[in-house]
C-alpha cells in the first residue's frame, strides 16, 4: 500500500504548495490518509489527517489554521495545500494510507511510506 506524493519544490517563505498524492496498483477508497514530514535528523511529525469517508479531518499544531488536505478518492488521489509556508515548514513530506476507517495519527500506524517530496523553503 503506497502513495506517490509530488508537488514540492522550493518556495520563498510567506508562499505556497499544494501537494499531490497518488496511490500506486490500490484503491484509496477503504484507506485512511495521514500526511507526515520528516526535517533532518527529526522523527516524523504529523500535519494532517483524513478519514476513510473524509467526515474526519485533524490538523496538529504544526499545520493547523495554514494547511489543508483533501481528497479525490475516484482520481486516487489526496492533497495538502500549504500556505504561508516558513523555513520551518522545511522538509520530506509523505503521504501513507492506513487500512482505518478513522484517522490514526502515529507515524508507527502506517505501514509502509513512499519516497516522499521535498519541501524547501527560503527566507
Amino acid at each position: 500500500v503506497q502513495l506517490v506524493e509530488s508537488g514540492g519544490g522550493l518556495v520563498q517563505s510567506g508562499g505556497s504548495l499544494r501537494l499531490s498524492c497518488l496511490a500506486s496498483g490500490f484503491r484509496v477508497d477503504a484507506y485512511a490518509i495521514g500526511w507526515f514530514r520528516q526535517k533532518p535528523g527529526k522523527e516524523r511529525e504529523g500535519v494532517a489527517f483524513i478519514s476513510k469517508y473524509d467526515d474526519e479531518i485533524w490538523y496538529p499544531d504544526s499545520g493547523k489554521g495554514r494547511f489543508t488536505t483533501t481528497s479525490a478518492r475516484a482520481k486516487n488521489s489526496a492533497y495538502l495545500q500549504m500556505n504561508d509556508l516558513q523555513p520551518e515548514d522545511t522538509a520530506v513530506y509523505y503521504c501513507p494510507a492506513v487500512w482505518s476507517v478513522s484517522i490514526l495519527t502515529r507515524a508507527s500506524d502506517y505501514p509502509s511510506w513512499g519516497q516522499g517530496t521535498q519541501v524547501t523553503v527560503f527566507s
